[in-house]
């Protein structure tokens, strides 16, 4: 219960409504109570005494209890789904609202298809007991008693004899919901399991067909599928004994009151309407006695959807403001990184005792194999993960003592693996300050060299990319996020990789660009080409998580070190080429 009474939190601003929900309930009780009694009336005066004139006041009295309670009906639950659907969009606000805080370690772990399903298929499943279920138990309660104190009224005796199999199904409930939970909690879990499936396969559609893999996926879907039906067939074959037992005891209730009560009607203890009214009554309790278990079931699915929302919910980000950080501005762009040491799991270290000091305005080339923490490295600077030792400056400011905004707006960032939204080009390259000109965004295509390729398609800048940026080449799709990087003309840029997906002929004009746009920015650039290397200020080599080397081009390579040794497995052919160019020039010249 601990869940549904948080998730019950959620209703506290609605706590009006909740009220006059109430107050209906009541009414609509009274409502279910007088219909018996002029049944009763009916029976007893209009039948029994023949008085036909009143015959017609009765039909309408019926009748006018009915439509009094449609109509309280009617307002009674269009208030709970009211109230319902508030609630759920007060829920998935706060759960989109706290994904976007949560930390890049989270994500390095959690599946995208399991998210999905927690944030719709699981807030669905509260949705309908928040709107539905949760009113009936609640009128359940109240109708429950109501019924038995007028029974118990009308003839306690039969009351009571009548009410002999109710501890079984009390007992029975109990029993059922602590069976039916855990295996709500399964069905949740694979069901989780295959919208995860699903996404995958959607998204890696290109891999699946590239490598000729659909049978083995269609084979894995199914597998989940099937897995996700039997959990499913279980809990009904459980549900369905219930309800057939619940069924049973409910009729021995109802042989119960019509054995003693017919008795107790012949030897003229009872009269015949009071036992009209007493079955009709005795039904109604039943019947919500009955409806309780499959009431409990929807509380047992509600809390384990719940319980699957609230972890998340409870997940703590673990790169956060911190109290009191302060906004930061103007930055000039010096980075330091004092006695840095990182581990994602905090204890296999992945940087070790990294110090570097970045001037503004420098531009510094990070090389090393792969799994030497090149992107680690970067990724500290706008804190998408906490040092785990040491600390990084950004002109003298602990980042950590910084707001978060503040700091990541101070930083343009291109990835290896660029992201783009389904949206517009212009849209996503103004991502990061959607406020920009067009002057601005076409100016950043032009120092990006994707504005010719934008100008050349029939809506230009309006034209919608599909998700990820399909319909564009991977160079394309790089350039557009330079684009965006160099468009909010951060003091700090961070590039990773950023022309491994261009040809050499684009990667020399968007260098010719860099020339010009990096000259007043700190840079950080993760390079595999040695056009890159050589206009770097500062080149620092990364050997298992350490600095092994740091200068420029010409004097690593005098050193002979690690440098010389990437240099000449990864650049030299890239040096070789244009001299050999150079010198074919000169000898057809010569001719």
């Amino acid at each position: 219960m601990s869940n549904i009474k948080r998730l019950l939190g959620f209703a506290r601003p609605y706590w009006k409504v909740y009220l006059a929900t109430f107050v209906l309930i009541l009414c609509i009780t009274g409502t279910q109570l007088l219909q018996p009694m002029i049944a009763r009336f009916i029976v007893d005066q209009i039948y029994g005494g023949a008085r036909w004139s009143l015959l017609i006041w009765g039909a309408l009295g019926i009748a006018g209890a009915s439509l009094l309670g449609a109509v309280l009906g009617y307002l009674q639950r269009y208030g709970m789904s009211w109230a319902g659907q508030k609630i759920i969009f007060d829920i998935r606000n706060k759960l989109y609202e706290h994904l976007q805080q949560l930390s890049f370690s989270f994500y390095d772990q959690a599946q995208t298809g399991q998210l999905m399903s927690r944030v719709t298929a699981d807030v669905e499943m509260t949705r309908h007991f928040i709107s539905h279920q949760l009113i009936h138990i609640v009128a359940a309660a109240i109708r429950v008693i109501s019924t038995s104190i007028l029974m118990l009224s009308l003839d306690w005796r039969l009351t009571l004899v009548a009410l002999i199999p109710v501890p079984l199904l009390v007992w029975r409930v109990k029993i059922y919901a602590t069976v039916i939970r855990p295996r709500y909690w399964a069905i949740q879990q694979e069901l989780a399991v295959m919208t995860a499936t699903l996404q995958e396969n959607i998204t890696g559609q290109r891999a699946v067909k590239a490598f000729a893999r659909k049978q083995h996926e269609i084979e894995k879907f199914e597998r989940d599928n099937t897995a996700y039906l039997q959990r499913n067939v279980e809990t009904v074959r459980t549900s369905a004994f219930n309800d057939s037992l619940m069924t049973l005891l409910i009729e021995s209730c109802l042989a119960l009151a019509f054995l003693w009560g017919g008795r107790e009607a012949m030897k003229g203890n009872l009269s015949v309407g009071t036992l009209v009214a007493f079955n009709a009554l005795i039904l109604q309790v039943l019947q919500q006695v009955r409806m309780l278990g499959m009431w409990v079931s929807g509380a047992q699915r509600t809390s384990a959807a719940s319980q699957r929302i609230f972890e998340i919910l409870d997940t703590k980000a673990e790169v956060s403001n911190r109290p009191g950080a302060k906004t930061l501005s103007d930055v000039s762009g010096s980075v330091t990184f004092e006695n840095v040491s990182f581990a994602y799991d905090g204890e296999h270290m992945v940087l070790e005792n990294i110090n570097l000091a970045a001037k503004p305005g420098e531009t510094i080339a990070i090389l090393g194999g792969t799994g030497s923490g090149k992107t680690t490295l970067v990724n500290l600077i706008p804190r998408f993960y906490d040092v785990t030792k040491g600390r990084v400056l950004v002109d003298g400011h602990d980042v950590r003592d910084v707001t978060l905004e503040s700091l990541r707006r101070q930083i343009g960032v291109v990835t290896q693996e660029t992201f783009l939204f389904s949206a517009s080009l212009r849209d996503n390259i103004a991502y990061g300050k959607p406020w920009a000109s067009e002057a601005e965004i076409r100016a950043a295509a032009h120092a990006a060299h994707i504005d010719d390729f934008i100008d050349s398609l029939p809506n230009g800048y309006d034209t919608i990319i599909g998700e990820r940026g399909v319909g564009l080449s991977g160079g394309q799709k790089q350039r557009v996020a330079i684009a965006r990087a160099l468009l909010m003309d951060a003091k700090i840029l961070i590039l990773d990789e950023s022309t491994s997906s261009v040809d050499v002929e684009t990667e020399m004009k968007i260098q010719e660009a860099f020339s010009r746009l990096l000259k007043d920015r700190t840079s950080f650039i993760i390079a595999q080409r040695l056009s890159t290397v050589r206009n770097a200020d500062r080149i620092i080599v990364l050997d298992k998580g350490r600095i092994a080397e740091e200068g420029t081009h010409d004097e690593l390579l005098r050193r002979n070190g690690i440098y010389t040794a990437i240099y000449n497995l990864q650049f030299r052919s890239q040096d070789v080429a244009p001299a050999q160019s150079q010198a074919a020039g000169t000898e057809g010249g010569g001719n």
